[in-house]
């Protein structure tokens, strides 16, 4: 299961589960409520009842923990209903004769505590039963309901990643036939420069949603950061002859998925080399387990949204090159963030959460 279908899976079972067993908690509450009610209802009816036996002289030795005396003290408001609870008893004023007087009965908690305990525990046992149960439902229908997403979802990753596939041939052939142009052309030719920008945009763009494709089923390993840079920087130094590219050596080992890593360098510095200035630099370097990556470019005038899906202040470009570069830094648990002064140049740093 893809990531994103896992979270949609748990929400949806989280939503589904939490609401069954917020009806199933409540219920019990209830309920518990009401036989506490029924059990002290039954205490009193056998106050009641004991006083009954003594006025019939069917009075039993065995009062199972109820006593009772004699008063004859007056009860303003007096109904046969009264009944209160006291810490360790009871108890209960009921009519002594008809001449006058009440019997004071008390009972003990012992027994009512005991009935009372064993009867949460069997309301637990059952609300456990049936979160459990519907915990399994809720699992079943939670997948089921997930199957149609993964369906299409499935139809749509095979979908591009045929196009994607499809796309690379006619991709270089147009870079083939622009070298060959090339010789019976003038270099500076601008439909041939158009030409060649456009199939490398597309190049570009083809690396990047080929990468992308990859997302979710990434593994990481223990990779040297400097290599990875090394290998990127002489592919950006033979686009981009005009810009120099410093490159500070690095003993850095990271756990990153490697071509993700170079897709994710190479985006930047495209960016830092395309957007430069005339004889312009682009300076790299490590400090604190973060990776610096800084340039003498036009800089940017709102840093803070260049991770945003198509967000671009050049004309060119797609503005879906550093959206992608976010989505694979996330995936590798890598923190990236932006400043610029504009006219003066861009920083962009990468710290590795996962290193040694």
């Amino acid at each position: 299961m893809l990531e994103h279908e896992k979270t949609a899976f748990w929400k949806f079972f989280s939503i589904y589960f939490g609401s069954v067993a917020l009806l199933i908690l409540a219920a019990g509450y209830f309920y518990f409520g009401e036989q506490r009610k029924i059990l002290l209802k039954n205490e009193h009816f056998a106050m009641i009842e004991h006083v009954r036996k003594i006025k019939m002289n069917q009075y039993e030795l065995e009062t199972k923990g109820i006593t009772h005396t004699v008063t004859y003290e007056k009860i303003p408001g007096f109904t046969i209903n009264n009944f209160s609870i006291g810490e360790k008893y009871f108890e209960s004023y009921l009519p002594y004769s008809w001449e006058g007087g009440y019997y004071i009965v008390h009972k003990d908690k012992t027994a009512f505590h005991l009935k009372l305990s064993s009867m949460k525990k069997k309301i637990i046992v059952v609300q456990v039963l049936l979160l459990i149960l519907f915990g399994v439902i809720s699992f079943l229908l939670s997948r089921r309901a997930l199957k149609p997403m993964q369906e299409a979802i499935t139809t749509l990753d095979n979908f591009s990643k045929d196009l994607i596939h499809d796309l690379n041939t006619p991709v270089t052939s147009i870079l083939l036939n622009t070298k060959i142009l090339e010789k019976n052309l003038d270099e500076d030719s601008k439909p041939l420069m158009r030409i060649k920008t456009s199939a490398k945009e597309i190049g570009e763009l083809h690396n990047n949603l080929t990468i992308l494709l990859q997302e979710e089923t990434m593994i990481m390993k223990e990779e040297r950061l400097f290599d990875l840079v090394q290998d990127v920087v002489s592919r950006q130094e033979g686009l981009y002859p005009e810009v120099k590219i410093e490159l500070q050596k690095s003993e850095l080992l990271v756990k990153v998925h490697a071509d993700a890593l170079k897709q994710v360098l190479s985006n930047i510095l495209s960016n830092a080399c395309k957007y430069n200035k005339k004889e312009g630099h682009v300076k790299i370097y490590t400090k604190n387990h973060t990776l610096y990556i800084q340039d003498s470019g036009l800089g940017i005038a709102k840093p803070e949204n260049i991770f945003d899906r198509n967000y671009k202040e050049q004309k060119n470009g797609h503005g879906i090159g550093l959206d992608i570069v976010k989505r694979l830094c996330d995936v590798m648990e890598i923190e990236i963030w932006a400043t610029s002064v504009v006219d003066e140049g861009t920083l962009i740093g990468l710290k590795f959460k996962n290193y040694k």
